[in-house]
């Protein structure tokens, strides 16, 4: 018995050891704690004041660390309109990422890969497709100077014209460094190439597009100044181009006005020469103008449905789901275009079914937003419809704005 007890007291004491050594001393306020969180003013026990390698180890854990939640998420992101919404706001939320959380993953690939489209010649949306008109070029020469073989006189002088024609192409597209031309001259081709493979003239559409390029064309090799940028674009808000803001003293209103007038003439040279280092400037702004937009939409979707007793709040995750979801899918866009670029000359069979799948992927962004919007507010269809075009016409204005913000944005910091 005395054994029995003398072991409980050793058991004990040590119990009592471990209790200590588990004990923390809170800095703050300097009470005994042994849990994580201080029982008396509830700061964290563990200091944020780390080795700076650990604190980005955590920063990484906390972004990318996805785990299975990952597959839970991202496929109902893309094929389950307002599924995960309605398990958030059900409150069936830990299988899934985080609204917000899966919005700054999304947006910070999105934004990143768009400023590389930017600046890609094989993909994206600035000089789209120049390395295949390249070729194309140089098969059209080829059979041209082929032609000129067996062509009588009658025909002769036309294959001359059109064999220089195809030749400044040539020169444009694999000499010249101006990002503008290379544009243009790309755009000609495509066109060029239309008429070739139809065998048949331009229509009065295609035509007059193709007249209005070779004039741009000339102008910017000549080094003079574009039609549109000459008589249509101007930042200023007055009749004579200035920009004044009626509170402000005429001095001030003067500044502005110069300050306008050169942001004006900078944009005119990026537009002549190479619009890639402004353009991804502007993209560079838009990260953070998204975020500002993101409550100003929720708000949006408030007043929409001001009788339908939602808070603020869940608007807030229908429009971090939505833009998560449209980020998703125009990154997929981009990279089909990328990878059917890359793929037309070799394979034109398979660049052709990447081509029809991207149709269809595009058309599935508004079918799904208007289905999203129908499951979540769960409203008649007449109703949903017109409260959807509404709410999308209000924020593609909100887009152009943006996007208008971010352009002078960039354009000052260019």
């Amino acid at each position: 018995m005395s054994f029995n007890m003398s072991d409980k007291r050793t058991a004990n004491q040590e119990n009592g050891q471990n209790l200590k050594e588990t004990e923390i001393i809170c800095e703050n306020c300097h009470a005994t704690t042994t849990g994580s969180y201080c029982s008396q003013c509830g700061q964290p026990v563990e200091s944020t004041l780390k080795y700076f390698w650990n604190v980005i180890l955590h920063i990484l854990d906390d972004v990318f660390s996805f785990d299975s939640r990952a597959s839970r998420t991202l496929w109902p992101l893309l094929i389950r309109p307002a599924f995960l919404t309605n398990e958030y706001i059900a409150g069936r939320r830990v299988h899934y990422v985080p609204p917000l959380r899966l919005y700054l993953f999304i947006s910070i690939i999105f934004f990143i890969a768009l400023k590389f489209f930017a600046g890609s010649e094989s993909g994206g949306f600035i000089n789209l497709n120049a390395g295949s008109s390249l070729k194309q070029v140089e098969q059209q020469i080829s059979i041209l100077e082929q032609s000129k073989k067996t062509a009588g006189p009658a025909v002769l002088a036309n294959i001359d014209i059109e064999l220089a024609r195809f030749r400044q192409y040539q020169e444009s597209l694999s000499t010249n460094q101006n990002t503008a031309i290379k544009a243009m001259t790309t755009e000609l081709v495509d066109l060029e190439m239309l008429r070739i493979n139809n065998r048949a003239p331009l229509n009065e559409k295609d035509q007059k597009r193709y007249n209005q390029i070779t004039k741009h064309l000339e102008q910017t090799k000549n080094g003079e100044p574009l039609e549109f940028l000459e008589n249509g674009f101007s930042i200023g808000n007055n009749k004579d181009g200035s920009f004044t803001i009626d509170y402000l003293s005429k001095e001030n209103n003067e500044k502005l006005t110069k300050y306008i007038d050169a942001l004006e003439e900078k944009a005119a040279r990026a537009f002549q020469s190479d619009a890639t280092p402004l353009i991804k400037e502007a993209i560079g702004k838009l990260p953070q103008l998204m975020f500002i937009l993101l409550p100003i939409f929720a708000l949006l979707l408030k007043v929409m449905y001001l009788f339908s007793k939602r808070l603020y709040l869940e608007h807030l995750t229908v429009a971090l789901h939505s833009h998560s979801f449209i980020f998703l899918m125009i990154l997929l866009l981009e990279l089909l275009d990328y990878f059917q670029s890359a793929i037309r000359d070799s394979s034109p069979s398979i660049a052709d079914y990447i081509g029809t799948f991207s149709v269809f992927l595009f058309t599935w962004i508004p079918i799904y937003l208007f289905i999203m919007q129908k499951r979540i507010y769960r409203q008649g269809y007449l109703l949903t419809a017109a409260k959807f075009g509404l709410t999308g016409i209000s924020y593609l204005i909100l887009i152009a704005l943006t996007g208008v913000i971010a352009f002078i944005w960039g354009l000052a910091d260019s």
